[in-house]
């Protein structure tokens, strides 16, 4: 529990001293006197129960302790002033543009909702919307070309230096058209006996796909369409006897209103979660942090 003695104060003090390796000069960027700053590091140290920062003719220095301090309460400095930044942004009605990246399946169904909420707490600001594969996405993230991605957790190659926050789970769902000549097939091997749409290698769901397939000994051989698209799937399922291999959130709103029929097969090995993805070098800005919210407001409603 964080002592009640404790106030920004205290660490702004402490962090400046330490910047600048001496109290004099720390005092004259916090507009204080010295006495006043010795006595504010005086308090912070008797708090903390521990010395950190020594004094000597080459100026001051932190001890172990103070190293340790250090690192903790520049972080929290940080976090402060992005929260006050945040907070006033709102206040003032934030503009500016924050660039969202989202696999096809959360644009069909989060990223909407996410984009009302973020629309309501930033009137005055724009998102821009780009969807696409897995692979795709990220490196445009790894390039500062888009502030946030929203998808599936990738394999452990593709995520390094990024981070991600889980807001829902999601499976794999087997959709063909409502009319289609398969009723109530009994086994996943079943469904081969029509054309299929397979998820490309490289996307979020293709090695989850691959491995269902796997658990029921089924070798799909050569596979010829490989999409998650939208609106290519729909098309070609609606007007042939092609059966979708496709992330649940992508026809979620044809099967809920029957423009597609989802197949009663368990796809329980596809499940996965879906998060918010972000390079882990690089603070979000104020609008993509709030864009961030609105999407874990988005996922928790029903």
């Amino acid at each position: 529990m964080i002592d009640r003695r404790l106030k920004v104060r205290h660490m702004q003090a402490f962090v400046e001293i330490a910047r600048k390796r001496s109290l004099k000069d720390a005092a004259e960027v916090l507009n204080l006197t010295q006495p006043a700053i010795s006595k504010t590091l005086k308090e912070l140290e008797e708090i903390v129960g521990a010395t950190l920062l020594t004094r000597s003719r080459s100026g001051v220095a932190t001890t172990v302790e103070g190293d340790v301090f250090l690192r903790h309460a520049a972080a929290g400095l940080t976090s402060f002033d992005r929260a006050l930044s945040s907070i006033s942004d709102f206040a003032e009605g934030a503009r500016g543009v924050v660039r969202i990246g989202a696999l096809p399946s959360v644009a069909a169904r989060l990223l909407p909702k996410a984009v009302q909420v973020f629309g309501k707490l930033a009137p005055g600001a724009t998102a821009v919307v780009e969807d696409g594969p897995h692979g795709y996405l990220v490196e445009k993230l790894r390039g500062g070309q888009i502030d946030l991605v929203i998808g599936r957790l990738g394999k452990p190659d593709t995520m390094q230096g990024l981070t991600f926050r889980q807001l829902y789970i999601e499976s794999v769902a087997i959709v063909c058209a409502p009319n289609h000549r398969i009723r109530d097939p009994q086994q996943l091997s079943d469904v081969f006996e029509y054309p299929v749409i397979y998820p490309p290698e490289d996307s979020a769901i293709g090695p989850l796909v691959d491995r269902m397939m796997i658990s029921e000994g089924i070798n799909k051989g050569e596979s010829r369409v490989h999409s998650v698209s939208a609106t290519f799937g729909r098309g070609l399922v609606l007007s042939s006897e092609a059966i979708w291999i496709i992330s649940a959130g992508v026809v979620a709103d044809d099967v809920t209103a029957g423009r597609l029929r989802a197949l009663p097969l368990d796809t329980g090995l596809t499940v996965g979660p879906i998060g918010l993805m972000a390079r882990a070098d690089v603070d979000l800005s104020p609008l993509a942090d709030l864009f961030a919210q609105a999407a874990l407001h988005a996922s928790e409603e029903p």
